[in-house]
């Protein structure tokens, strides 16, 4: 699919459509993160906040069983 972005005052904006919106499972007052690695735009919805304390503990768990294997990967 070929978008254009429209002009909105100072800035610009994408227009996602409905059929989008629904493929994506995204309603339009959904928050959403938007990442870039120079080339590729990505839009993605914020995950629950329930989701997100449990990947930060299974990070920090993770960090301390193998934190010394990460140390040895990193020299």
């Amino acid at each position: 699919m070929i978008k254009r972005l429209t002009k909105t005052g100072n800035s610009v904006a994408l227009v996602l459509d409905k059929g989008l919106l629904e493929a994506s499972n995204l309603d339009p007052d959904d928050p959403v993160q938007i990442s870039t690695d120079g080339k590729v735009i990505v839009i993605s919805p914020v995950p629950p906040e329930s989701r997100r304390k449990k990947m930060e503990q299974g990070s920090k768990a993770m960090h301390r069983k193998y934190a010394g294997a990460f140390k040895r990967l990193a020299e």
